[in-house]
Order: structure tokens, then C-alpha cells, then sequence
């Protein structure tokens, strides 16, 4: 494959793709857990690069919907389209998390897309998706240069543990948000 012969930069635009215009489905990882095994010391940089490309590439389909509105979104969401626009407005942060945490077949694009026609603020939105990417990437990453070939078979034995761990961590984080980005009364002030 090409982008794996040229390595970080590769899996950046592989990341960068995926998450913007064209659909790639996991070869974004599967490059990410070929390369750590190649080159265990280099895992760090693979994971931020596909963090980043993952994180623009998202950044850029916001800006795209953004502009494209709820009419675009509507026809491609299709049934799915009420639900996820109710679950981007009312869980922001969180919901961006969790979409972002979720395994592919998750139609993904639509959450992304879904918060820049519903105006999710881009600081929330770019902070939800890159806490994901980087949990997500330098996980497989660990795992990959742990457990070499069996990093897939050992996640598909600890299941159950695995969506537990991502489960409470998602809960702390989305609780976490919600009393940090509470609306706090305003300060008095004297004229």
C-alpha cells in the first residue's frame, strides 16, 4: 500500500480522508497496527499523526456542513437524521465523545456532520474529537506494540472489559464536561 510506504505521513493522510470526503473503514488502523509493529519506537508519532490527520479531516466536514446546512444533512442521514441531530444538541461534548469512541460500522460522519449544521462550538467539538482520536489511536498503537499479531484477538477476547473501561471513562468525561462548561451565574458589576 502507499500510504504505508511512506509512514507517518502516510497514515496522516489516510486519518485526514477518512475522516473528511472519502471512506476508508478501518485501514486507518489496521495501517496504524502494521507500522507500530514494525517500528515499536515510532508508535507515538504514528498515533499523533493519525490523531491529527483524524481531527482535521473531521474539522474540515464540520466547516463543510457548516456551510452545506440541514437540508444536505437531512438527505444523507436519511431516518437515522432526527435522532442524531437531537443527540448532537443536547449532548454537545459528550455525545461528540462517545460517536467519536464508538467502532466503525458507526455512521460516524453523520454526528460530524450533524455538529456543524446544529452549530456545535468548534472549541467543544475539535477538544471531544481530539480527546477520542488520541485515546483511540494511541491505544491501538500500545496494543499493537504490546501484543504484536495478537493485539486484534486479545481485544476480541476482553470484550466486555475493554467497553466497560471506554463505557466509565466516557461517563467521567461527559460529567466532567457538564459541571466545567456549566453556566455559572455572572458576576456582579458596579457602574
Amino acid at each position: 500500500m502507499f500510504a504505508g510506504a511512506l509512514g507517518a505521513p502516510g497514515l496522516f493522510l489516510i486519518s485526514f480522508l477518512d475522516s473528511s470526503v472519502l471512506t476508508f473503514r478501518v485501514i486507518n488502523d489496521l495501517l496504524l497496527i502494521e507500522l507500530s509493529m514494525q517500528h515499536p519506537a515510532r508508535m507515538p508519532l504514528y498515533a499523533f499523526m493519525a490523531s491529527l490527520g483524524s481531527v482535521l479531516g473531521c474539522t474540515l466536514l464540520y466547516f463543510i456542513a457548516r456551510k452545506g446546512g440541514e437540508a444536505y444533512f437531512r438527505r444523507k442521514a436519511g431516518a437515522r437524521a432526527e435522532a442524531i441531530r437531537h443527540w448532537v444538541e443536547r449532548n454537545g461534548f459528550g455525545g461528540m465523545l462517545l460517536a467519536a469512541m464508538l467502532p466503525p460500522p458507526t455512521p460516524f460522519k453523520f454526528f460530524v456532520f450533524a455538529a456543524g449544521v446544529f452549530e456545535v462550538p468548534l472549541g467543544s467539538y475539535v477538544s471531544a474529537i481530539s480527546l477520542s482520536r488520541l485515546i483511540r489511536y494511541f491505544g491501538v498503537g500500545y496494543l499493537a506494540v504490546k501484543y504484536g499479531s495478537d493485539a486484534l484477538p486479545f481485544l476480541a477476547r476482553h470484550k466486555v472489559g475493554v467497553v466497560i473501561f471506554l463505557a466509565a471513562f466516557i461517563a467521567v468525561s461527559y460529567f466532567a464536561s457538564r459541571w466545567i462548561l456549566r453556566e455559572r451565574p455572572k458576576a456582579f458589576v458596579k457602574k
